[in-house]
């Protein structure tokens, strides 16, 4: 039988995020089997101990996934330090044991995914996922493709670091601005602010408008919804999609026009019909 920390499994059960839980540990509010417990790495298995909070068993919560169209001003955390704005203000104080999917910085607005299941948040964050986001960006200035083929292209930044887009392109001008859509399949902090801000562009806007195959559509600003079976079968999907492109891929040789060996064999074998 596996055992887990006692922070993980609070996390597991759907009770808060990790962090949330180790504050709750160490702040001696948890007990384990009637003892309490202040090391958030104390070993648990989840089939037969009991933990209590404050007393009240912990019991497995039914998954949840939400999405929220995150306001501009507002910071993707459970609190905050500031006292600025929190998307937990959005979301109520019964929403306190669901934890965001990843970040937006606070000047950027749009989709921002939520849920309790921590193994398919970090599914969903898992570089090697490469689940594709994008987003509506409004720049002050008016540019053409060839900009957006230069985001394509990417940018070493003064600090080292490479940053690219997988697509770009021009959704429409303004008189003094420009409107582009930007998908990217990994994120580094602050990717496309720093990558714009590196070709010396001002962002005015930044919102993200889908997440893989999920899109925000018409939803009000800080409103949210639970995610339909259909759309959280479909993220699900994506990512699998996106697994096992790369597993076939690494293990067939690419020729030099990208199609891996095997396929170009089996197509050349694949006898035709009229």
């Amino acid at each position: 039988m596996r055992q887990v920390g006692l922070a993980r499994a609070l996390s597991k059960l759907g009770y808060c995020s990790r962090s949330q839980a180790a504050d709750l540990i160490r702040s001696g509010r948890i007990h384990l089997n009637g003892d309490a417990r202040r090391d958030p790495e104390t070993p648990v298995h989840l089939e037969k101990d009991r933990i209590e909070v404050d007393g009240a068993p912990v019991l497995e919560r039914q998954r949840a996934y939400l999405m929220l169209n995150k306001p501009r001003g507002v910071v993707t955390t459970a609190s905050d330090e500031k006292g600025r704005r929190t998307v937990y203000s959005c979301l109520g104080e019964n929403f306190f044991w669901i934890a965001p999917v990843g970040r937006l910085d606070k000047a950027s607005e749009g989709l921002l995914l939520l849920t309790n299941d921590s193994e398919w948040a970090s599914r969903v964050l898992a570089p090697e996922s490469h689940l594709d986001k994008t987003y509506h960006v409004q720049v002050r200035s008016v540019v053409d493709e060839s900009f957006a083929k230069k985001m394509e292209k990417g940018v070493k930044t003064s600090d080292g670091d490479f940053l690219r887009v997988r697509k770009a392109r021009v959704l429409r001008h303004g008189e003094r601005n420009t409107w582009l859509e930007v998908v990217l399949d990994e994120g580094k902090n602050r990717h496309i602010r720093r990558m714009l801000e590196h070709l010396g562009m001002e962002v005015l806007r930044l919102v993200r408008v889908a997440i893989g195959p999920v899109v925000l559509g018409q939803l009000a600003k800080g409103a949210f919804r639970p995610l339909t079976t259909h759309e959280k079968l479909a993220i699900d999907e994506a990512m699998a999609g996106k697994r096992m492109l790369r597993a076939a891929l690494r293990s067939e040789p690419a020729t030099t026009d990208g199609i891996p060996e095997k396929s170009k064999r089996s197509k050349r074998q694949r006898p035709a019909f009229s």
